[in-house]
C-alpha cells in the first residue's frame, strides 16, 4: 500500500468523515439502516433515542453525505447506499470484534 501525504484539504474531510462516527447513537442509528431505511420514529422507537435526537443525528450525517433521505408523504426515510461508508463501518466493526 501507498503511504500519501494528504493535503490539508483532504485530511480535513477525513477527519470530518471519521468524527462522524465518533458517537455512540450515530454509530448505532447506521447499524440499524445499513440493512433497510427508516424513519425517525422508527428508529426512535427501535433505539430508545428522542425523535428529537435521531432527527438531529440525521440532520449531521446527511450534511457528511452518509445518509440519503426519501420523502413519502409527510414521513422522510433514511437510507446508507455508498457502498464505500458501509464497507468502513462494516470494517469498523469486524475491527472491534476481532
Amino acid at each position: 500500500m501507498n503511504i500519501l501525504i494528504l493535503d490539508e484539504h483532504t485530511a480535513a474531510h477525513v477527519a470530518e468523515l471519521f468524527r462522524s462516527f465518533s458517537d455512540t447513537s450515530r454509530v448505532r442509528i447506521l447499524s440499524a439502516i445499513l440493512g433497510k431505511e427508516q424513519n425517525v420514529t422508527g428508529l426512535s422507537q427501535q433505539l430508545g433515542i428522542t425523535e428529537s435526537a435521531v432527527s438531529h443525528h440525521m440532520r449531521g450525517l446527511r450534511q457528511m453525505r452518509i445518509v440519503q433521505a426519501r420523502r413519502d408523504g409527510k414521513e422522510v426515510y433514511y437510507s446508507v447506499v455508498d457502498p464505500h461508508i458501509i464497507e468502513l463501518f462494516e470494517q469498523g466493526v469486524r475491527h472491534v470484534q476481532e
